[in-house]
């Protein structure tokens, strides 16, 4: 591991929060793997560290740091529950630049004056992020419209930072256990892509596209549509909504809406996007979600979405009808059939784990029911377990979760998991429909045609190789390679304890014979035997000792 002068900060910031938070081992073999002599932190001793700390941290060291700990805060797998919930609450609220630098970027992207772009730009933003802020204006046409400009050179930052974070992150998964246990960087190379598409806000532009048009049948659901002429890699220009926040919501404003009904869309929605479409939107906080003036949802802020693909939706909808019928069976083979398992994985515990979840979940009453914290419950025990769960699926508990909580703002006796049950079906139906296409009709027929061309030679060579007895099944394992070396070292162990009782009996038959040679007044010969055999007695003792010891550490 070698980090650049240049660099040498931030690398000392990053040693600064793993000592604070625990993780003192770690920082002593970076700091003698780099040969640099660095003091050591100051740490108080006993205490504690509080997760609110850290995400304030995180905050003080920069934009990086922020979006990092924001998706953090959706794998489960990587984090305690407790750092998972304060780094989810982490205000991407930062001092907004200039208008002049505003200007500046607006006027390079978009190729000209800002007034010439717009009949009117508000000079204070509305909203301060880590990678851009948001201003309001109005086009030449008076159509009014909300403008994110990126922040000057964040790029730039982040892949300086991240340099760092994967030289780091390198180091741990060679040298570490935790960094065995978790691959730190494919981790961190899936934190570096969902912040390169978070940063090109045309694909923000097209995932608002398409969202917008996969959602239309949802009346009461809105999408901002964004403007294609006025929008480039580092602007974004989208639709305006008046609304509020639905965090914002007084109890009185709560009676006066549709609660239920809202809710129910806003999850079904998101069922589809999941289960149908492929692509949701993956931040559904309630700082996202806003009630319109016409009392419809809007969804904001789709720099973040996930992915599913055709064959993970099937395995999620099993996932999902598990987790609402409180199958811990079922979810557990999903969960391992989606996931890779690592030599140590457990099955037994993680179904036993698994059940513990669901048993929770059917013990809470109504108010407990969190079909997207059973998700990430079920998420983290897989994890504790041994088993390589796939980004999306801790990404989905994430935004299950977020949106459990919405869908209580809007009708506190809202159940997700009877919604699930409700929508699933028509889902399912929406699914085959979708690949029911005359393409997929045809690509099924021409794998129909080639499978029946091909069965009668098959099966004309299956049945000669079994009448002339030359019909073989070939078997591969992952273990072969260890279990020959297990038999080995046992047929090691039976040969070093033959030679030894060999080398024992024949010093018992040399005590016999009369020598001039003595050691201890007894035959040479014979003593010599005997201290052969109990050195190599100690010897092959202290070898399997070291090795179950070693075994141990292991688990």
């Amino acid at each position: 591991m070698k980090i650049a002068a240049n660099q040498i900060r931030r690398y000392k910031e990053i040693v600064r929060l793993l000592w604070k938070y625990g993780r003192s081992d770690l920082v002593r073999q970076m700091n003698a793997d780099e040969g640099l002599d660095r003091t050591e932190p100051e740490t108080v001793e006993g205490v504690e560290p509080i997760p609110e700390q850290l995400a304030d941290d995180l905050e003080a060291m920069g934009p990086t740091y922020v979006k990092l700990a924001q998706i953090l805060a959706s794998r489960p797998d990587l984090i305690p529950e407790k750092y998972m919930v304060a780094l989810a609450r982490l205000q991407d609220n930062v001092k907004p630049f200039s208008f002049e630098e505003v200007e500046k970027v607006i006027t390079a992207e978009l190729g000209v004056r800002l007034s010439k772009a717009f009949s009117s730009f508000e000079r204070k933003p509305i909203a301060a992020a880590s990678l851009g802020q948001v201003h309001l204006a109005r086009l030449r046409n008076s159509r009014p419209v909300v403008v994110k400009v990126q922040r000057p050179d964040i790029q730039d930052q982040i892949a300086r930072d991240f340099e760092v974070l994967a030289c780091i992150a390198g180091f741990l998964d060679t040298h570490t256990e935790t960094g065995r246990r978790h691959r730190f960087l494919t981790v961190l190379e899936e934190f570096k892509i969902a912040i390169e598409h978070e940063l090109d806000y045309e694909r923000e532009a097209e995932n608002l596209r398409v969202l917008g048009e996969n959602l239309k049948e949802f009346e009461r659901i809105q999408i901002p549509r964004p403007v294609s002429d006025y929008s480039t890699h580092r602007v974004l220009t989208m639709d305006y909504i008046e609304g509020r926040k639905i965090t914002a919501l007084s109890p009185l404003a709560r009676l006066e809406l549709e609660g239920h009904s809202l809710a129910e869309d806003l999850f079904t929605a998101y069922l589809k996007q999941v289960l149908v479409d492929g692509v949701f939107h993956a931040d559904p906080h309630p700082g996202n979600v806003f009630l319109t003036d016409d009392n419809r949802i809007a969804l904001l802020d789709l720099g973040m979405v996930g992915h599913t693909t055709p064959a993970m939706q099937e395995n999620l909808i099993k996932l999902l009808l598990a987790i609402a019928d409180n199958d811990s069976e079922t979810a557990a083979d999903v969960v391992v059939r989606i996931s890779q398992p690592r030599d140590d994985f457990d099955r037994m515990e993680f179904i036993r784990l698994v059940r513990q979840v669901m048993a929770a979940q059917q013990n809470g009453g109504l108010q407990q029911l969190d079909i997207g914290k059973s998700l990430l419950e079920v998420s983290r025990s897989a994890a504790d377990n041994g088993l390589f769960i796939p980004s999306e699926l801790a990404l989905l508990g994430k935004t299950l979760l977020q949106l459990d909580e919405v869908g209580r703002i809007l009708d506190p006796a809202f159940d997700p998991n009877a919604s699930v049950r409700r929508n699933v079906f028509g889902l399912v139906s929406q699914r085959l429909r979708k690949n029911t296409t005359p393409s997929g009709i045809l690509h099924s027929l021409i794998n129909t045609k080639q499978f029946m061309t091909a069965l009668p030679a098959h099966l004309t060579k299956i049945m000669e190789s079994l009448a002339n007895a030359e019909f073989e099944v070939k078997v591969k394992t992952m273990d072969a390679r260890m279990v020959v070396e297990g038999i080995q070292k046992v047929a090691n162990r039976i040969t070093a304890g033959i030679i030894l009782a060999a080398l024992i009996v024949g010093a018992a038959l040399l005590m016999r014979v009369e020598t001039a040679f003595r050691i201890f007044g007894y035959p040479g010969l014979a003593m010599l035997c005997f201290l052969a055999a109990a050195g190599g007695g100690f010897l092959l003792l202290m070898s399997i000792l070291l090795q179950d010891r070693r075994q141990r550490r292991k688990k």
